[in-house]
């Protein structure tokens, strides 16, 4: 972080708010990714197993298990719904990364003198409809499986 960065972050809360969230969103998009393709890749290479362990004649008990745990880790992946978190938080990141460029650059809505009061009402905005998003997703989940999602 710059003097300039750190000044700016102590004088403007609006500012550090904008920071404090696209590294949260950032952060967090980053890990939903990974978490996403380990499942994926893992659930992958086991369901290719599967017509390998069969043709192999493999022991029935290993053949099921094999299945069973490509079950696990699609219900896995529906529970925790890492790739749509992803694209969400990603999204979210990216929309924040916008209204920061054009801020520092005082174009489109940042050209006017209250760009200030602009920012601040566009990142609360932003933030908002994230989480009418996200909120929406789980509620959504909760109706699907019966149990609530924490």
């Amino acid at each position: 972080m710059s003097m300039v960065d750190a000044r700016r972050e102590v004088e403007d809360p609006t500012w550090a708010r904008l920071e404090d969230q696209l590294k949260w969103y950032d952060r967090k998009s980053t890990a939903a990714q990974r978490a996403y393709k380990r499942v994926k890749v893992f659930e992958l290479v086991i369901a290719a197993a599967i017509p390998v362990a069969a043709g192999v004649d493999a022991p029935t008990v290993i053949t099921a298990s094999l299945g069973a745990i490509v079950v696990i880790c699609e219900g896995t992946l529906h529970l925790y719904q890492w790739h749509s978190n992803y694209v969400q938080y990603r999204s979210t990141a990216e929309a924040l990364n916008r209204e920061r460029a054009l801020y520092l650059a005082q174009a489109g809505p940042y050209r006017r003198a209250e760009r200030h009061r602009v920012l601040a009402e566009r990142l609360e905005g932003l933030l908002s409809q994230e989480h009418a998003k996200w909120t929406e997703g789980h509620e959504h989940d909760e109706d699907e499986t019966g149990t609530k999602e924490e």
